[in-house]
């Protein structure tokens, strides 16, 4: 049985260096969740012909029927993303969940591509769901081009969670959007690179700092960060505190490609002893 879930597609993203490699919150989140000690599980829509990365070892992963992988294209030009969405698997809805996973202690809820039904916080009335509304942000047009779109469906989302995390990015700078969002859930993090984060129970903000850190690539720093803090946020009960434990785990895992630099639990308690955290707190 596993004790983390996440909810999601992986990914094909397309290298602009050639080839492909695997992507999405579920394969990251459930990497990092494995690294910091966790029976990590994935619930997936891919075509059964997509090779899985090898660091999904020892990871449960309940791959449903998919005609196509979900693929990503991204291209840069003066700093800004273009991104393309090429195909795109069909929706995970609550039916698709095992009978024996919906008793999941913490889940994680990570669409990339509107795949994840609205639904699914129902069917797991006793976990610490946690929801990445990315996917939920996105819309695309005849031509696959991406952009933003206002989260529709956030209230049928949120009544069932317990944590919202999302970037400064994702919000589009919009504190009305915010505002929103905490009346509809109990915490939200919003993540703000390497600036940190802050934790927003109700009105009160914290300011967690971040650790220093070489970036050298920031792709699924956001979905290892939604990982370490649900996990934990179980094992203490204090979203400041597992704000603190995923911004470290999150700064780690920019110092190398891909999944490599993902730490591991020892990795992160070792920082955490040598630099006790600090916040600050304000309305």
């Amino acid at each position: 049985m596993p004790n983390f879930l996440v909810i999601g597609h992986i990914t094909r993203d397309i290298l602009l260096s050639g080839g492909f490699a695997q992507g999405g919150t579920a394969t990251y989140a459930a990497i990092t969740a494995a690294r910091l000690g966790a029976h990590a599980a994935i619930l997936t829509r891919a075509a059964s012909d997509f090779p899985l990365t090898p660091d999904l070892d020892g990871i449960a992963v309940e791959r449903l029927p998919a005609t196509a992988t979900t693929t990503f294209e991204n291209r840069y030009h003066n700093g800004h993303r273009r991104q393309t969405v090429h195909s795109v698997a069909p929706i995970i809805r609550v039916a698709d969940v095992p009978a024996p996973w919906r008793q999941t202690p913490i889940v994680l809820l990570g669409p990339v591509a509107q795949e994840v039904d609205p639904g699914l916080t129902a069917a797991f009335p006793d976990s610490l769901v946690g929801v990445v509304p990315q996917g939920w942000m996105r819309r695309w047009d005849a031509h696959g081009h991406v952009s933003r779109q206002p989260w529709a469906n956030a209230a049928a989302v949120l009544t069932g969670a317990r944590a919202l995390i999302l970037s400064d990015e994702d919000l589009g700078h919009d504190p009305a959007a915010l505002a929103h969002y905490q009346r509809l859930c109990p915490v939200v993090v919003l993540t703000l690179g390497p600036r940190g984060c802050q934790v927003w129970q109700g009105n009160q903000m914290t300011a967690v700092p971040p650790r220093p850190s070489v970036e050298v690539d920031p792709t699924g720093a956001g979905d290892v960060f939604a990982a370490a803090f649900l996990i934990r946020l179980a094992a203490t009960g204090d979203p400041v505190q597992a704000a603190h434990f995923a911004n470290v785990t999150a700064s780690f895992s920019v110092e190398g490609q891909a999944t490599d630099a993902i730490p591991s639990l020892a990795q992160v308690e070792a920082w955490l002893a040598q630099h006790p955290p600090e916040a600050q707190s304000s309305l």
